[in-house]
């Protein structure tokens, strides 16, 4: 095998069958500065940390998660991604950069058609199903909803949000996410879901998803078959560090695609946790080797007190650069800057076009060899794009049918 995941032990406090059940997970989270404080030897800045960000965003970890970062070293990938800092305050204040609470525009009446639905792109929409999370990563770009105890979305509000998808028959996508739709009941999801099969227009639905990461054993025999049976549902998982990956984490990502549910990935550039390009290489690549598609590498978004936990948009490019022909297109993530205030994605990738002059670019490759490309002059419209012209102009009015 080429590359070999650890296991994680479990704590001593509980049987191995408590450690394996996600509900035990969930029951028995890191919720407050005592809880971690058993675990973990804080240091003086993260115990300002939970002292002074409570109202901010709160902390939470399943107990799976948290015996992945060890007790004493504050700089591990891992323990930064979980624990308040005090870096999160100082972000605050008037010298911070750029911090919003709300990055993606989400809240914008333009985008928010209803309670729980958020319809940005053309033809798919994004249902926020619960604001819970198992664990409330320091970096999330949607503190101005996850994480405020309001959990499964009410009975008027999920009726509001069908009926939105059902009279917009140009949304052709369904995107659940949150919080983390994972910590719902099998009962919930799988009505949720089936309700959103039935709608005639719906081609795709996508699971957005830490669960995989944080808390593996929620991926059951019986979540799989609520997937397989509403296809195709594709699984959108976020590993950020390959130290994330573990024989459990393996094994869940494994079994969703065993069962032909496709399981892509969303990482986010981390300043000082992974924004490294042998970080990103060894992720992809075990990602890859267990069939899980990098799909996303964000750069992160400037939401509330992650002044010190953003790259530098010139870095991540230097990244990317840096992987650009060493590592295969299959394990090479699409670099995204989500624009501030809702305005989309953007793709971002290096430059290699040294000049262009009467239709003759010049390009200087990844390893250093220069070419010309020569643009042909005449150009011609296929023939039958008329055939598949309606269908476009539809998809690119898809918000106002």
């Amino acid at each position: 095998m080429a590359f070999q995941f650890t296991s994680v032990t479990p704590r001593r406090d509980c049987t191995l069958q408590e450690w394996q059940d996600w509900t035990w997970q969930f029951k028995n989270s890191l919720k407050t500065q005592d809880d971690f404080a058993s675990h973990f030897q804080l240091t003086a800045e993260e115990q300002e940390g939970f002292a002074n960000s409570e109202n901010l965003f709160k902390a939470q970890v399943t107990p799976y998660y948290a015996a992945l970062a060890p007790k004493e070293n504050p700089w591990h990938p891992v323990r930064q991604i979980l624990m308040p800092h005090r870096e999160e305050i100082s972000g605050l204040s008037a010298t911070a950069v750029q911090e919003m609470l709300d990055p993606l525009g989400e809240r914008k009446p333009e985008n928010r058609k209803a309670a729980r639905i958020v319809h940005r792109y053309s033809d798919r929409v994004l249902f926020l199903l619960t604001d819970l999370c198992s664990v409330y990563c320091r970096f999330c770009t949607r503190k101005h909803f996850t994480g405020k105890d309001h959990a499964f979305i009410n009975q008027k509000e999920y009726e509001e949000a069908l009926t939105y998808i059902k009279t917009h028959p140009g949304v052709r996508e369904v995107i659940f996410s949150g919080g983390d739709p994972l910590t719902l009941s099998d009962g919930l999801l799988d009505r949720v879901i089936s309700d959103v099969r039935k709608i005639e227009h719906i081609e795709v639905i996508r699971v957005h998803s830490r669960m995989p990461v944080v808390c593996p054993m929620r991926i059951t025999d019986a979540l799989v078959q609520i997937f397989k049976k509403n296809k195709p549902v594709y699984l959108i998982t976020h590993f950020n560090h390959p130290k994330e990956i573990t024989r459990e984490a393996a094994e869940s990502v494994e079994k969703l695609v065993d069962n032909g549910v496709p399981v892509l990935n969303q990482m986010v550039l981390l300043n000082g946790i992974n924004n490294h390009e042998a970080i990103i290489q060894a992720l992809s690549r075990r990602l890859l080797f267990l069939r899980v598609k990098p799909y996303y590498m964000f750069q992160c978004d400037p939401s509330e007190g992650t002044d010190h936990l953003r790259n530098s948009i010139e870095d991540s490019l230097e990244i990317q650069r840096a992987l650009w022909g060493h590592l295969s297109g299959l394990a090479m993530p699409t670099y995204i800057v989500d624009i501030p205030n809702g305005a989309g994605k953007a793709a971002l990738t290096p430059n290699f076009q040294t000049s262009n002059e009467n239709s003759v670019r010049t390009f200087k490759g990844w390893d250093g060899v220069e070419a010309e490309y020569r643009s042909p002059a005449q150009l011609r419209k296929p023939m039958d794009s008329e055939d598949y012209e309606e269908e476009w102009q539809r998809l690119k009015n898809a918000k106002t049918i």
